[in-house]
């Protein structure tokens, strides 16, 4: 059997946002400040940054050790934040980190649509035990969040490019997890319409 351990929501919740909102208080308290390393000085930004990879890293360790398994999307999301993450500092450049998030979206909107040319919905497949739909409701999710995903890629580019750190940085922190919860709770109708009641027993 697979191994599904069940730990506290609030455990969860804790591990998955509790670097972000590290990076959020890391970054308000650090942010004017520059610090020398090795003769190159490096902004807030870039410290609180490479202070972020390894918080998160352990967070989705630990995740992982409590539940026995991490998503795919965790797993694409803790790749990326080391990749680019590591470049931000590497090269000292604050772009990497900052585009990081448009890479993520974007590639969730990109598989989501693949699936979709296909005739099938991957959030079936991830989710289809725990919230049981008709196929039809499946791809009608699947199209919204593709095109959502795709939306979420670019106002986060828009915001990075356009406006200031410190507006990047509550988007980061505060605006996507609040898009992302919004989404969710507006697909309630059409998960009613295309649920499939269990009318066992």
């Amino acid at each position: 059997m697979a191994d599904d351990r069940k730990i506290s929501p609030w455990v969860k919740m804790a591990l998955e946002l509790g670097p972000v909102i590290a990076f959020f208080f890391g970054y308000s308290r650090w942010k004017d400040h520059v610090f020398t390393i090795g003769g190159t000085d490096y902004s807030g930004f870039v410290v609180v940054t490479a202070a972020f990879i390894p918080l998160m890293v352990v967070c989705s360790l630990i995740l992982w050790a409590l539940t026995g398994k991490i998503s795919r999307m965790q797993g694409l999301t803790l790749v990326l934040v080391v990749v680019f993450g590591g470049l931000t500092v590497w090269l000292n450049d604050e772009t990497f980190f900052k585009m990081k998030p448009t890479i993520i979206y974007a590639l969730f909107a990109g598989i989501l649509g693949f699936g979709l040319m296909r005739g099938q919905s991957y959030m079936a497949a991830l989710m289809g035990e725990v919230m049981p739909m008709q196929h039809q409701g499946w791809m009608a999710l699947t199209r919204r969040m593709a095109l959502f995903f795709a939306g979420l890629a670019v106002a986060n580019e828009a915001i990075w490019r356009l406006m200031s750190t410190d507006a990047w940085v509550s988007f980061k922190t505060f605006g996507l997890p609040i898009a992302l919860f919004a989404f969710f709770m507006a697909q309630g109708g059409l998960v009613r319409r295309y649920g499939i009641a269990d009318d066992q027993g």
